[in-house]
């Protein structure tokens, strides 16, 4: 039996990842500042919510030391984790960056899903697959953006590592999974070109019909995530992936 954990799961990709994993009678644990109130409705049976400010990285630890993981997971032969929540700000040079916004940033980008991943491991010992929603900001620099781009090579270098251990039973990728037509996006827009001087190149990826739909990425990524060379390469771009297509 496949059971899945998922943060972020109640807005943009999270929201169509959740409801993909949903669609395919998967089990779902997803972990979120709010829960969907409309999930438990489609999906009786398969749906547990958790409302956790995953930023929060004492709040998370007390939560990890819980039962609530352990009891999800039992009965699972194989573990999906998908580490989707972030968040893009703080934006700007860096003596523009509020120092309580990049320890926020930093605790919900990387700590939080290095710390569901570890914990996830040392409780179950069946199969294990790892997604962190990575980008093209981790392994591309971005003026504007020092705090994204960071988080994000974390978790590439985090795959990397981890992939290094050698636990036959645990795959891990560390995703790009290109560029989405979501909120973060309208914030991108939004964002003026004092904070993040590459704006107009976002503006014309709206303007141009680049941008590519939650949905469909949410269809390839659980595709490639089920799949036999899932984690075959630690750190990857869901667009290069012929898998999946």
């Amino acid at each position: 039996m496949i059971k899945a954990i998922l943060t972020g799961h109640t807005r943009g990709l999270g929201a169509a990842l959740a409801g993909e994993l949903l669609d395919r009678k998967i089990p779902l644990l997803g972990l979120a500042r709010r829960t969907d109130t409309g999930l438990p409705e489609r999906f009786p049976g398969l749906i547990e919510q958790v409302a956790l400010d995953l930023a929060d990285s004492a709040a998370l630890g007390n939560w990890l030391a819980g039962d609530r993981l352990a009891a999800f997971a039992a009965g699972a032969d194989e573990l999906l984790l998908i580490n989707n929540a972030g968040v893009l700000a703080p934006m700007g040079a860096l003596d523009r960056q509020d120092p309580a916004a990049v320890a926020r940033a930093v605790c919900l980008n990387v700590a939080a899903p290095l710390m569901i991943s570890s914990a996830l491991a040392g409780l179950h010992r069946g199969g294990l697959r790892i997604v962190h929603i990575s980008s093209g900001a981790a392994r591309n620099a971005y003026p504007g953006w020092s705090v994204y781009c960071a988080t994000k090579a974390a978790l590439d270098h985090h795959a990397r590592a981890v992939t290094l251990d050698g636990d036959a039973r645990l795959r891990i990728c560390s995703l790009a999974p290109g560029v989405i037509d979501t909120d973060m996006q309208a914030e991108i827009r939004e964002t003026p070109v004092g904070i993040f001087p590459m704006q107009d190149r976002f503006v014309a990826l709206k303007q141009d019909g680049q941008l590519a739909s939650p949905r469909d990425v949410a269809s390839r990524l659980v595709r490639y995530l089920l799949g036999k060379d899932f984690g075959a390469e630690p750190v990857a771009d869901l667009r290069s992936l012929p898998e999946a297509g």
